[in-house]
């Protein structure tokens, strides 16, 4: 694919002309997020209070198309997903060239995010029609070809039937009943070894800048989740995805052999650590609020690079990003609200 791009290169002033316009029309989609002050409105309101101001925002469309079979958290929940892969797919439709093929690549994401749901849906024994109401078809895969990922009756059968796209060769000899969170993590090294290629080739540091960011943050989430746990040295580096950029192979190698004090103790020496330093503890019973935080350093990173450089594809990553945070603020607050949470609780949930 890229070795493609490569001989087809545009001149400079095309390129630009497609990011130019590319981010123009990003930025219209921009201004439509959800402000932090709505988020404050939307604590303070009940389900059907929450189902009504979405209705007439810019999930209207999904709303009323779903509020004849759903309704409550589900109609929220279902709308907000459903906006979100008709987003993205904009994006697709609307660039052409080097900003298309990116975002393209960066949108596999999702391709992994559905191909994750289905098989836990089936390993869990969840309907079909649970299962599809949550998938995000923003990816390569189409909603035609999830459906009948979805129809299969097993999840041996799921991955059968992956046959013949890229993410095939990855799992077909993993058992999943056995592993499944080894099958996850190879879906995930095999999305950022791509994201990676892409940036090399193409030759944009600061698209490999960010890429590289983003499997730090992804790598300290693994370490924060599998350290809680009291698993160490080489069991930890299984799960690992390369290439980090601060994080590198080597820094992980000894982040992964320390007990967890030191852990701690040496993360304060990386630049992560001022999101996340007031909210360490010894006995660390969450670990929802430390990867909220990374995602928020993420988001704001990417948003800072994209102000200096409008003319790349940065900014409609950042839209990209700031979106995904918004339907997750939006389902964090209507999932709280159904437990019974304190607005303080459901607040600390949100990335703001």
């Amino acid at each position: 694919m890229y070795a493609q791009q490569k001989k087809r290169k545009h001149s400079g002033s095309v390129a630009k002309s497609r990011y130019a316009y590319g981010n123009a029309r990003v930025h219209a989609m921009k201004v439509k997020l959800f402000p932090k002050e709505t988020y404050a409105k939307l604590l303070v309101m009940d389900l059907p209070e929450i189902a009504r101001f979405i209705e007439e925002s810019e999930y209207k469309a999904e709303v009323d198309e779903l509020a004849r079979t759903y309704s409550g958290i589900d109609l929220v929940e279902f709308a907000t997903h459903l906006n979100l892969a008709r987003t993205f797919r904009k994006l697709i439709d609307m660039t052409m060239g080097e900003p298309h093929d990116l975002i393209v690549e960066y949108l596999r994401r999702w391709d992994i995010w559905d191909i994750k749901t289905i098989l836990r849906g089936k390993a869990y024994g969840a309907s079909d029609d649970e299962i599809l109401r949550i998938l995000v078809p923003s990816g390569e895969l189409s909603i035609e070809f999830l459906q009948n990922l979805v129809r299969k009756p097993s999840v041996g059968e799921v991955v059968a039937a992956l046959k013949g796209t890229v993410y095939y060769n990855v799992i077909k000899d993993i058992e999943y009943a056995e592993s499944s969170m080894r099958v996850e993590d190879e879906l995930d090294k095999f999305y950022y070894a791509r994201m990676v290629d892409a940036s090399r080739i193409i030759g944009f540091s600061l698209y490999l800048k960010v890429v590289r960011m983003e499997i730090d943050v992804a790598n300290l989430k693994t370490l924060f989740r599998l350290k809680t746990a009291d698993i160490s040295g080489s069991r930890v580096l299984q799960y690992i995805i390369p290439n980090g950029l601060y994080l590198t192979d080597k820094e992980i190698e000894k982040l992964a052999d320390a007990p967890f004090n030191e852990f701690i103790e040496m993360l304060s020496k990386y630049r992560y650590w001022g999101a996340i330093s007031d909210i360490i503890t010894e006995r660390m019973e969450s670990l929802s609020k430390i990867e909220l935080r990374l995602d928020k350093y993420l988001n704001e990173h990417v948003w800072k690079i994209a102000t200096y450089n409008p003319l790349t594809v940065l900014p409609m990553l950042g839209y990209m990003l700031s979106k995904d945070a918004e339907v997750d603020n939006i389902q964090a607050i209507v999932r709280g609200k159904e437990a019974g949470l304190s607005q303080e609780i459901i607040k600390s949930h949100l990335v703001l």
